[in-house]
């Protein structure tokens, strides 16, 4: 009799256990699609098929087909380490030049891990508001970062002639996906070599 309850309890963990690891597994086999079909031409009976579930498993962990494509963009953030980047952001005696190095050091993760992720995400909010408005919510997530980070900043840190949100501006203009793709993909370069790029751009164009 005594032992039961204890087997209930472990049955209701392993049932958890199970559906996180099937949940992980739909979001897996839907990467891989995504990327390799494009996000249009995959189906959520595709992705069932691929995760070896069924559809109607598909739905009930995620949704639909945008759901699923948001929860791989709540994911890709995660991915790339967040409180790294706010614990070097935040570290007793750092200053503006390790501050940015610490935010390209971010999105050299993020781009690197995700970039796959962020890029389909893109893609497929041309045709779904759902996704166009979880790619606009990533940059803008990101640019409300800066913001704080340049606005912490005493007068006379930022170059001559540029304000907190012209800053904002000059980074998204260099950091960003289609850069970094650029630079690995077609010229080459290591990752490492564009984070090391990215801090000294940004060093040279924000800082006086």
């Amino acid at each position: 009799m005594g032992a039961e309850p204890g087997r209930r309890r472990y049955d209701s963990l392993r049932r958890t256990t199970q559906a996180q690891e099937t949940r992980a597994e739909i979001a897996r086999a839907a990467r891989r699609l995504f990327v390799s079909r494009g996000w249009a031409a995959t189906t959520v009976r595709d992705v069932a098929r691929e995760a070896g579930v069924s559809a109607p498993t598909v739905y009930a962990a995620y949704g639909n087909k945008a759901g699923l494509t948001r929860a791989l963009a709540d994911a890709a953030d995660l991915s790339a380490d967040a409180s790294r980047m706010l614990a070097e952001l935040e570290a007793p005696g750092t200053d503006p030049e390790r501050q940015l190095a610490a935010m390209a050091a971010y999105d050299r993760r993020l781009f690197e891990r995700a970039g796959d992720v962020i890029t389909l995400v893109r893609e497929a909010g041309r045709t779904e508001p759902e996704l166009a408005a979880a790619y606009r919510d990533g940059r803008r997530r990101g640019d409300e970062t800066r913001v704080r980070v340049f606005s912490s900043w005493p007068d006379g840190v930022l170059r001559s002639g540029l304000d907190v949100r012209s800053a904002v501006d000059v980074y998204a203009a260099v950091c960003n996906i289609d850069v970094y793709t650029t630079l690995t993909v077609e010229r080459g370069w290591s990752p490492e070599r564009v984070e090391r790029w990215w801090s000294g751009v940004l060093a040279r164009e924000l800082l006086a």
